[in-house]
């Protein structure tokens, strides 16, 4: 039997941080997650050759909010980190995101830009840069990622799409802390939730019966799953990953991420793992560590990373959604509760904000302040 006042499904960012902050101001507070470790898809560990690796993918912080940053700051230390990704465009590695700089030098400073009310991801890109530009970098790459033609995605997804400034080339030079966790996102996690009841490998869909939250169930996972998908299953893709161990190499390629836009490539992208390491401990890797990425559709749970960005799954979640908000003693939240994706200080900053309309719903008074 699980029982507490709040009862947290799911051991990821949104769920470790409401039970956090519950727990700081004095709260009944229980975790339990189906997974066998903690920290969701940030979850990392250290490789027999010294190599740090992100299980389900790179994870890059980055954060503009003070009191965010301040708040993990509590479980870590960091080291100043931005990210440097290339494109493979040909025989050349290509800075990515492309900057205003490398457009003028290829097409010229007059951008011949799609006009008009843009009704699709292609169309937004196409307003924003060059057609040559967006072939050569986004066009292969986006359609790989989630296997439909461009214009079948929603607009809404090109918000990720930035052009740099000048020839600024990091991914996000705009934030003002670029930074990772020196001992790793577990490590940083396994801080975040010392001291409060946690039981992994525990499926709470499976053993609902089990389950008691006297006053609140925090359900983190995927929201049509928790439904039993009554009105069908929302879309996701996911990523193969095939890790590669290059034992006499030391450097493989010129940065962290290597994209591969070329259509031919099945795979997206590969990732360097020694590139994002502390300096003291990369000395210490013994070669270098590769993942190779290649998007698939995935049938599983847990193998879902990205919520599909189309209109016919943008509404089926809506009706998920409205039996959600009907729900008094259960929130539904998260990436996969909203089928949403939220960068790491999103996730954190929109749990942030549920754990203070938490305590104001049931009156409890805040103790701690996160500034």
């Amino acid at each position: 039997m699980i029982k507490a006042d709040f009862v947290i499904v799911g051991a990821g960012l949104t769920g470790s941080t409401i039970a956090r902050i519950l727990t700081d101001n004095g709260q009944d507070v229980v975790i339990v997650d189906r997974k066998d470790h903690i920290a969701g898809n940030i979850y990392d560990y250290k490789d027999e050759s010294g190599a740090m690796i992100h299980k389900y993918g790179p994870h890059y912080f980055r954060c503009g909010s003070e009191k965010i940053w301040n708040f993990l700051n509590r479980f870590t230390e960091f080291y100043n980190w931005s990210a440097l990704l290339k494109s493979k465009v040909g025989n050349e590695y290509l800075s990515w995101p492309v900057n205003e700089d490398y457009i003028n030098k290829i097409v010229g400073e007059d951008w011949n830009l799609f006009k008009g009310e843009p009704l699709n991801f292609e169309e937004v890109c196409l307003s924003r840069m060059p057609k040559q530009i967006y072939e050569m970098f986004i066009k292969g790459y986006t359609e790989k990622q989630w296997g439909v033609k461009a214009t079948e995605l929603s607009k809404d997804l090109a918000v990720r799409i930035t052009i740099n400034k000048g020839n600024v080339n990091t991914l996000t030079p705009h934030h003002k802390w670029n930074a990772l966790p020196r001992y790793g996102y577990t490590e940083m996690m396994r801080s975040m939730v010392n001291g409060i009841p946690l039981t992994l490998q525990y499926d709470y869909l499976r053993n609902k019966e089990a389950v008691i939250a006297n006053k609140l169930l925090v359900f983190t996972g995927p929201v049509d799953e928790f439904f039993n998908y009554k009105h069908g299953k929302l879309k996701y893709r996911g990523q193969n990953r095939r890790i590669e161990h290059l034992e006499n190499t030391e450097q493989h390629q010129p940065c962290i991420q290597v994209n591969y836009p070329n259509p031919e490539d099945p795979r997206i992208r590969t990732i360097e793992w020694k590139h994002l390491m502390h300096p003291d401990d990369k000395a210490k890797v013994k070669g270098t560590m590769l993942t190779h990425e290649t998007p698939f559709t995935p049938e599983n749970a847990n193998q879902y990373e990205y919520p599909f960005p189309d209109k016919q799954n943008k509404e089926l979640y809506e009706q998920y959604k409205s039996e959600a908000d009907a729900l008094s003693d259960v929130l539904i939240c998260g990436r996969l509760g909203e089928y949403r994706y939220y960068d790491m200080d999103q996730a954190i900053g929109r749990a942030m904000k549920l754990a203070t309309e938490i305590m104001e719903k049931f009156e409890i008074s805040s103790s701690v302040e996160y500034v």
